[in-house]
């Protein structure tokens, strides 16, 4: 990104953001430099961007000028071990150094609680090969999620499920303090799934080869879940289903395609170049 910085010599004068003309200005100035980023990314060896919705730079500059004090959404999705978590943990950390406040929230923690039917079946192993659809939307508390996420875009604080993470299958009302931060970015599947995806100001798919995607998955379930390798390549065919069925389908609705094989250096530096230009004012 040296070269596009090096190209930010000139300062402008910063506009009223309190008037619609100021918001206007900013729009303008920020769809000139999205392009900028977008043809950089192209000569890059391993771009970032994979695809664009070309609708998009239009739509976010007009819902800067239309609604300036909503907080900003991000939603990132992707199929399992794509690198969304990992993503959203480098905007989450670029934009904390650059002393900005940001919220980061998992879809996942507004799973149903399951704790009866694991308790029924024995296990939550066997719970899936019974052919319980874990991923399926209908296994999400998506009322909760969509109140959740509108408080938060009003500025309201709120208090969200949590999924115990320990194959227990329980889900704890209320227990998760979530502050309504300028930057919001949620990861998690259920982002796109229908009645939530157009919360979100900005949508982004991860993706990534389906080998490397493999290989993240069974190393993480061995090594840190303890589980052993074949019923790890047993749950990885379930989520590889899954993953065809609920969220491969959104790719083609995201503003943003993320390359998950790309450098997270690299972009890192798009999002402090992103906050340089937004910042490059005289006075």
């Amino acid at each position: 990104m040296e070269s596009l910085k090096e190209k930010e010599t000139e300062r402008i004068n910063k506009p009223d953001f309190n008037l619609k003309s100021g918001r206007e200005l900013l729009a303008f100035y920020l769809q000139t430099k999205f392009k900028q980023i977008i043809l950089y990314d192209n000569k890059q060896d391993i771009p970032i961007i994979n695809a664009i919705n070309p609708t998009f730079i239009n739509r976010f500059s007009k819902r800067i000028i239309a609604n300036p004090s909503r907080r900003m959404l991000i939603g990132v999705t992707g199929e399992s071990a794509s690198g969304k978590s990992t993503i959203c943990r480098e905007i989450k950390n670029v934009i904390e150094q650059l002393s900005m406040p940001v919220t980061v929230l998992s879809t996942d923690n507004y799973f149903n609680d399951i704790s009866e039917l694991i308790n029924k079946y024995g296990s939550f192993d066997n719970l899936r090969d019974n052919g319980y659809d874990l991923d399926a939307p209908s296994n999400f508390k998506l009322d909760i999620l969509k109140s959740d996420l509108t408080d938060l875009a009003d500025g309201i604080d709120i208090k969200a499920p949590m999924y115990l993470p320990n194959g227990t299958g329980v889900s704890v009302p209320s227990a998760l303090d979530v502050s309504s931060q300028k930057i919001i970015v949620v990861e998690g599947i259920a982002t796109m799934y229908e009645d939530i995806k157009d919360i979100f100001d900005i949508k982004i798919y991860v993706e990534t080869e389906n080998e490397l995607r493999k290989s993240r998955f069974i190393s993480r379930a061995v090594e840190e879940r303890n589980q052993d390798r074949e019923n790890a390549l047993k749950h990885w065919q379930y989520i590889t289903d899954a993953g065809e069925k609920y969220v491969k389908p959104f790719r083609q609705e995201a503003d943003l395609v993320l390359n998950g094989n790309s450098d997270l250096k690299y972009f890192a530096h798009i999002l402090e170049y992103l906050y340089d230009i937004t910042n490059n004012y005289a006075i």
